[in-house]
């Protein structure tokens, strides 16, 4: 990768990503030379056991931490050269997220949820924008709802669908069907794959769900923070 951003069709990429943090027993490796390159449009599912460094490399990925050595860039920029003010403004530019637990504001209804982002992101008609998203998802009927008043699928729909607002050029999606039984959790990844389909978002997820894992273009297998394979998927 030299020290020339990636091409064009690059959205992320790592050159040689180490993690390292202090503990009583000395320093901690929990990511050790990780490099890959992320096509735009592309799936990818990060697997690997517990503990393999999934989680960390997926805020790495963000901007939310900085690696102890190497280089990330996500949607042309380095993370790297940036401070965390300017990484603030890559993510709210180019990222979307989904997490296991949903992160919904409780004080806003599913309408006003999604439309946050739209709103800091200057959109001219968060509130068209945000209708419309709502109902790609099934929840036209439900936009005045509080996350108190929805069911666990519910929620999640409406964090994909504030995820997807802004159009973001990655999308990381953090264990997005860990809360859910398995038809709930079906129905929110066939709704994510419907939307990574119809936009040119890019899917980084991580997930210990198989299924999920297979459908993704391509698998990225982490164990004690080294990548062990890099394999296509279902497609």
């Amino acid at each position: 990768m030299s020290n020339d951003l990636p091409d064009a069709s690059t959205v992320l990429a790592t050159e040689q990503v180490t993690k390292q943090v202090s503990s009583p027993e000395g320093t901690l490796t929990i990511l050790a030379d990780v490099s890959f390159a992320v096509e735009r449009g592309d799936s990818v599912a990060i697997v690997g056991p517990s503990g393999a460094g999934k989680s960390t490399l997926l805020a790495l990925l963000a901007g939310l931490d900085l690696p102890t050595s190497g280089r990330i860039w996500l949607d042309g920029k380095d993370l790297s050269a940036l401070d965390e003010d300017g990484r603030a403004q890559v993510r709210a530019a180019s990222v979307g997220f989904v997490f296991q637990s949903f992160h919904l504001v409780p004080s806003l209804n599913a309408l006003e949820n999604v439309m946050l982002p739209l709103e800091l992101a200057g959109d001219a008609s968060p509130r068209q924008s945000a209708l419309s998203i709502l109902e790609e998802v099934g929840l036209k009927e439900r936009t005045g709802h509080y996350p108190a008043q929805l069911s666990g699928g519910e929620k999640q729909r409406v964090a994909i669908a504030r995820a997807f607002a802004t159009e973001p050029a990655v999308l990381f999606a953090d264990e997005p069907t860990g809360n859910l039984d398995a038809k709930t959790g079906d129905n929110i990844v066939d709704i994510m794959f419907e939307l990574n389909k119809n936009s040119s978002t890019t899917l980084i997820l991580v997930t210990h769900d198989r299924t999920l894992a297979e459908r993704c273009d391509r698998e990225i297998s982490l164990d004690a923070g080294k990548l062990v394979a890099d394999t296509g998927g279902a497609g």
